[in-house]
């Protein structure tokens, strides 16, 4: 990209380019300057052909962004575009354009148009009043529209088209500045929620790799297993699989997906593997999953929300019963049409939405994504918030400390078989054992059959003829009723105090035991004492693990109530049991076996480690391992609860005033309707505000 520096000081530099950047390149560009690691912030300057970037200071970070400045081409821009196919509209620049109209072609009808001229577009323009008001008519809706269209009709039935074509510009003005600042921060909300990062195993040849699900391509080939998200469009190529695409279709059940069938992106894996070829670019399934959630969110609103909006729809029947009771008592029509010129509903809604778009764009920015307003309050509400642990509480990337042989069966033996097993699981376990074998230079070729995942308990297949299992102890010793001599049993309770323990089976024989240590995640201690100061009555945490880990855990975090040795069932019927005595309750899982009790909770919350069942079935997923997002999601949550409450009491006193003010004739209709549409788009602005 041909540039030259227009403007530098340390950490920021203004460039020229060649000429003016078309409308559609604006955020692609924008997106494409902002992709180095040193660039914290580029702003597009469309019109003049320039663009500011702010950069971190540090040294040769200047001479590194010139470069990348530089390197920027079509190939790129093009690259980038699918994900950028919803535009940040309208923009300021659009914004000032559509105002300069607006006011442009007021001054020039009324300082320059013939008065018949000018009072025949003012009956022309008040069609567009008249439509919207009948259609609400007929809709049996007596709502804002009906409301405008009679303040605008009373100056026309008094003969002054000035005064109506003042009314309609102003009504014009504020639909112009509310409909921008809804956009804004609609489209701030989506932008932020696409900087969610995602990941895929893409197949190549033999081996797999680990990939970010942006650089997918058309035609790749990649595997899903139980508990993936399904990260693209593709079709089947060959496995089976149950899809939950409850996301995308409603329905609550998964379907069977097998060679042939499509698949699609925002939907996951219950159970099964499937080897996928990739039909659509990430950037553009991503990012329809993303506004799909934009728009559900309004089916998700909180009861205040709802409450609101039906208050403001309540009202405008009281506003035409006072303009009537005005128009009785005093004969005068301009105080009727004072009584006509303000309403609430129009200021309501507006803040209310703006609110709660701002809460949403403002979370995913801070590391969770939330699916709708009514979260957020109920969020605020909760007395009770219990934890899963491993991957939650602790560390996501768990290490293996100690494996134990049986048998003849040395520790590498063991190793390598569970290995072997685990890396078809996407779980943290799973994950540590994997590494602690590669670290090891442990190669474990595929002798067993197809691997069989039983929920909160663990695997089971088939190696060379015999069956093979690995997972807790109630799976291995009491499901699958594997012998643990007192010799054995002695020598784990010795060596694996405190640690997770992985029972591994062969042929019906105890030969081996895996200790996973489950380090507290850094900052876990201080989240939960900080939850606790915000109003949190009971911190609890669930684990399928052992009583001895999970007292080592809890103590560590300052948790005094805690729950070992839990199933699935176990863990939802004790958030259903919280749940029954009153408690509002706040559940944090990331596995598959979280999934119950995160759908049973007043509020799920998922990790942004666990599994897409765990993501599907919250209502808020984290997007990094901070538990401090724990903090800021209640501190947001309870900011926009105390937000509701002050734009309400403002929004009613205001507005009461202007008619009180109105209707004594101390100020004209227009002058109330300057002050009220004032009011509500500086209310709408102010909704955009930071909430932490």
């Amino acid at each position: 990209m041909r540039f030259s520096i227009e403007h530098e000081i340390p950490g920021r530099v203004r460039v020229r380019l060649g000429g003016t950047i078309p409308e559609r390149d604006i955020d692609v560009l924008s997106q494409v300057v902002v992709a180095h690691e040193l660039v914290r912030e580029a702003r597009v300057y469309p019109r003049i052909g320039s663009v500011t970037v702010r950069y971190e200071c540090v040294p040769g970070a200047r001479r590194e962004v010139l470069t990348h400045l530089a390197r920027i081409d079509s190939e790129m821009v093009e690259a980038a575009r699918p994900a950028c196919s919803v535009a940040l509209a309208p923009r300021t620049h659009s914004l000032l354009l559509d105002i300069a109209n607006l006011v442009g072609g007021f001054y020039l009808r009324r300082w320059f148009f013939p008065a018949r001229l000018s009072a025949l577009w003012t009956f022309w323009h008040y069609r567009s009043f008249v439509r919207e008001a009948l259609s609400s008519l007929l809709h049996a809706r007596l709502a804002v529209p009906v409301l405008d269209a009679s303040a605008i009709g009373v100056s026309l039935v008094q003969s002054d088209p000035r005064t109506a074509s003042e009314t309609m510009f102003l009504l014009d003005l504020e639909e112009t500045l509310e409909d921008y600042t809804r956009a804004r921060s609609q489209n701030e909300l989506i932008y932020s929620l696409l900087a969610v990062p995602e990941t895929a195993q893409r197949v190549v040849g033999s081996r797999e790799e680990a990939v970010p699900s942006t650089d997918l391509a058309v035609d790749d080939l990649i595997v899903l297993r139980t508990g993936n998200p399904v990260p693209i469009d593709g079709t089947v190529e060959r496995g089976v699989a149950m899809v939950n695409q409850a996301a995308l279709t409603g329905e609550p059940l998964p379907v069977e997906r097998t060679s042939g069938d499509d698949v699609f992106a925002g939907t996951a894996i219950d159970e099964g593997e499937i080897y996928v070829r990739v039909r659509k670019s990430a950037g553009e399934t991503k990012l329809r999953s993303i506004v799909a959630l934009v728009e559900q969110s309004s089916n998700l609103r909180s009861e205040t929300q709802e409450r609101r909006d039906r208050l403001a729809d309540a009202i405008v029947p009281w506003n035409f019963l006072l303009a009537g009771i005005v128009g009785l008592v005093t004969r005068n029509i301009t105080k009727v049409a004072a009584a006509l010129m303000v309403d609430y509903s129009c200021a309501l809604k507006l803040t209310g939405s703006i609110s709660v778009l701002a809460a949403m764009s403002e979370s995913a920015r801070l590391g969770f994504t939330v699916k709708g307003s009514k979260h957020f309050e109920r969020v605020a509400a909760a007395d009770t918030i219990v934890f899963d642990k491993t991957g939650t509480l602790t560390e996501a990337t768990p290490r293996v400390a100690k494996v134990i042989g049986f048998h003849e069966w040395t520790r590498n033996r063991v190793l390598r078989l569970a290995a072997c097993l685990e890396e078809h699981y996407p779980h943290p376990v799973a994950r540590a054992v994997v590494k602690a074998a590669a670290e090891a230079n442990l190669k474990h070729r595929e002798y067993h059959t197809e691997v069989a995942y039983i929920v909160a308990h663990g695997l089971a297949s088939t190696y060379n003829g015999e069956r093979v299992v690995i997972g807790s102890r109630h799976f291995v010793v009491e499901d699958e009723h594997i012998r643990v001599s007192d010799e054995a049993a002695a020598l784990i309770a010795a060596e694996m105090g405190g640690l997770s323990v992985l029972y591994l089976a062969f042929d019906g024989e105890l030969v081996g035991v895996i200790g996973i240590e489950d380090p507290l995640k850094p900052g876990a201690a201080e989240a939960v004492a900080d939850l606790r100061a915000l109003g949190f009555e009971h911190v609890v945490m669930l684990t399928g693990d052992n009583k001895a880990s999970a007292a080592r855990v809890a103590a560590e975090a300052g948790i005094t109530e805690y729950q070992a040795n839990m199933l699935p069932e176990g863990k939802h019927a004790y958030v259903e049991g919280l749940r029954r005595a009153g408690h509002h309750v706040v559940m944090v899982g990331d596995g598959v076996n979280d999934s119950p009790a995160l759908s049973e909770a007043d509020v799920g919350v998922a990790m942004a480690a666990g599994t897409a069942i765990a993501r599907e079935v919250a209502d808020i997923t984290l997007t990094d391992s901070d538990l401090q997002a724990l903090v800021t999601l209640r501190r947001i949550s309870m900011g926009l609860s105390r937000r509701f409450d002050t734009s309400y009491r403002t929004i009613m006193g205001f507005n009461s005033t202007l008619l009180a003010l109105g209707i004594a004739g101390a100020i004209t209709p227009q002058t109330s309707s300057l002050l009220h549409n004032s009011s509500t788009v500086a209310l709408g602005i102010a909704a955009t505000r930071p909430y932490a």
